[in-house]
């Protein structure tokens, strides 16, 4: 039954007939391929392909959260997944999604296994559990599979400030999650994979730099609050024979200091 899930891709500069055979999809899907670089007007399109209803936006704009948003609001269909246009899925796993949420109804939010190419590796489902406020920052967007009306009943929205091409680095994915388990929410881990990510370069990460840890203190300031700057040292104390070869400890920590103050000047978006 694929009428029941609906994939939300967020595309950029992508020929949507090459994206849907790359990405395998059998379900139904709402693709916003964002046109960055030149001037596009912005068009709605409904089409189909091997049988499946896929509604095409194509916007002249850019930012991952704000991709993701408008694709939420135009979705439909009872279970939504958000997608990257480097997403493959394993043939299938629109029955293993629909079986896992109907296996469990206690689930608002299931984080499925899509294995990441290799080095950019976060996280792998090893078990069936809870997902709560001590690990729920490990999962990327593309893991997250959703009753559509609990997340549109709660209001929770992808930021705009965070992710590629908004003005800091990644993280909207970690705070999306931290938005559903404020909001009550109720997140759980599955061992299930459905797919995996196509080889691609990262969008956000060129090195770490001053940007990388400026950025990080201002998405601590969000995630943490109060206990960000305690919580960010002890990040970059962990991480530091990998992320603080070039700058030393201490600065990167200055450094990512000051992004949590400078947080503290921003409104949420």
């Amino acid at each position: 039954m694929p009428e029941r899930l609906q994939i939300l891709v967020s595309a950029v500069n992508k020929n949507i007939d090459s994206l849907l055979e790359d990405m395998n999809i059998s379900s139904d899907a709402v693709i916003v391929n964002q046109i960055i670089g030149e001037k596009a007007p912005d068009t709605e399109k409904k089409r189909e392909f091997k049988g499946i209803d896929i509604l095409v936006l194509q916007r002249n704009e850019k930012g991952v959260g704000l991709s993701r948003n408008t694709a939420l609001e135009h979705s439909d269909h009872e279970i939504i997944q958000f997608a990257d246009d480097d997403i493959t899925y394993d043939d299938g796993y629109v029955q293993k999604v629909l079986d896992e949420f109907d296996a469990h109804p206690e689930a608002d939010v299931l984080l499925f296994n899509i294995k990441a190419q290799e080095g950019r590796e976060t996280y792998w489902n090893e078990d069936f559990a809870r997902v709560n406020w001590k690990n729920y920052g490990r999962y990327p967007s593309y893991a997250v599979f959703a009753r559509r009306d609990k997340i549109i009943d709660k209001n929770v929205r992808f930021s705009l400030l965070f992710g590629g091409g908004a003005p800091y680095m990644n993280g909207e994915d970690s705070l999306f999650l931290h938005d559903c388990l404020k909001a009550g929410l109720h997140l759980y881990r599955t061992t299930v994979v459905v797919g995996h990510e196509r080889p691609n370069e990262s969008t956000w990460f060129k090195g770490y730099n001053d940007k990388f840890f400026f950025d990080r203190g201002v998405l601590y300031h969000f995630l943490y609050g109060k206990m960000a700057k305690i919580l960010g040292f002890r990040y970059l104390f962990k991480n530091r024979n990998i992320m603080c070869n070039e700058k030393g400890l201490f600065k990167s920590v200055k450094i990512l200091w000051d992004g949590v103050d400078h947080g503290k000047t921003l409104e949420k978006v």
